[in-house]
């Protein structure tokens, strides 16, 4: 019976299992967005939601706490340079999982997590600056190009009236 245990072995012994959570760690923090397993998004989900509010707090101990869970240096310095300074009003829910489908090999159920904060599509500040963006590029070419053909019949018509 497995009463009250929350984590999901996935087929892994102990240390297999922690490795395999802190390289997918790792690479959310780099790609910001990974595909993988449902079963292993839900996983790294519960094992990287308190490493993004640990590293909140730009300490050393915290710093060190979280270099001891994903071994990565560089992951280390994105997550406390990038990452924690956006999700810093946040107070949890760093991550979304959006499910895929199933795998064409193995049926699997394949799920995309992301996190929140980065994503280019749900974010205001990013969909308000395109829009904008898109009004203006598609009402100026128009204008100018009406404005251009008009303009150059008239001077040179006026020019060939004054010769």
């Amino acid at each position: 019976m497995r009463h009250g245990n929350k984590n999901n072995a996935l087929g892994r012994k102990k240390a297999h299992r922690g490795a395999l959570l802190s390289n997918l760690a790792v690479s959310l923090i780099e790609h910001k967005r990974i595909e993988t397993t449902l079963a292993k998004a839900r996983a790294l989900r519960r094992f990287v939601e308190p490493i993004i509010t640990r590293s909140k707090d730009d300490s050393t101990t915290s710093r060190r706490m979280v270099f001891a869970d994903l071994q990565s240096k560089e992951a280390t310095a994105q997550l406390f340079r990038d990452v924690a300074p956006k999700v810093a009003e946040r107070p949890g829910g760093y991550t979304r999982i959006i499910k895929l489908g199933n795998r064409f090999g193995d049926a699997a159920e394949m799920a995309m997590i992301e996190l929140v904060d980065f994503n280019t599509v749900y974010t205001k500040e990013k969909a308000s600056a395109d829009a904008k963006k898109t009004r203006r590029s598609r009402r100026s070419p128009a204008k100018k190009a009406d404005g251009a053909t008009e303009a150059k019949p008239e001077a040179g018509a006026d020019e060939a009236k004054g010769e």
